[in-house]
């Protein structure tokens, strides 16, 4: 079985096991939306775009996010409320994982798509930008959500996932800054080898 097969299979099999009796349908098709839309993207763009491993990787771990996060929606993902419960805390920080997620994996995908395109050289610059990047993605998510709760009313309290915490859009935000600066820290290095390679 060779590498987008497996993808696939993991990707189809987390998509159908969340897809089967999620807490609320409707939380479940916001969530999953984003990994569903991203599947036909990647498939026209493997051959004319092919990205390195690392990103189809990191592609696939941000889906499974999603659709874990649909299944139960973000603020009740049982292993969650046990490390909630662990620590003293009543609150389930699920959401804050699927936010760091949010920065680190986009972060790598721009930095990719940046520097193969020849918009910017790896240095300085564009750790920067791909962090702008990264946090202007989750500022849009935020304002979705918002649109989305306008919209829907009480239907979008399970997709917002606030808990009742005053600061949940700014630390969701943080956290996927946090993430891009993470991303870039960790996998730059790495990263430039698999872009060497792969062009």
């Amino acid at each position: 079985m060779n590498k987008s097969a497996i993808w696939l299979t993991i990707f189809f099999a987390v998509l159908i096991w969340s897809g089967v009796q999620p807490k609320d349908q409707f939380t479940w098709f916001l969530e999953v939306l984003p990994a569903i839309i991203a599947l036909p993207i990647l498939y026209f763009t493997r051959k004319s775009f092919p990205l390195t491993s690392l990103a189809y990787g990191l592609i696939l771990v941000h889906a499974v996010i999603l659709m874990v996060g649909g299944h139960y929606t973000y603020a009740e993902v049982p292993l969650f409320d046990d490390i909630a419960n662990w620590m003293g805390s009543e609150r389930n920080n699920y959401d804050k994982v699927g936010h760091f997620a949010q920065g680190f994996i986009p972060a790598l995908l721009a930095r990719e798509v940046l520097i193969r395109q020849q918009v910017l050289q790896p240095g300085m610059w564009c750790h920067f930008l791909v962090c702008c990047f990264a946090l202007a993605l989750s500022a849009f998510y935020e304002l979705i959500e918002w649109w989305v709760a306008l919209a829907t009313g009480e239907d979008a309290e399970a997709f917002l996932g606030t808990q009742g915490y005053v600061w949940d859009t700014q630390s969701d935000m943080l956290l996927a800054l946090i993430g891009a600066i993470s991303c870039i820290t960790l996998l730059s290095k790495y990263h430039d080898r698999l872009i060497k390679n792969i062009q």
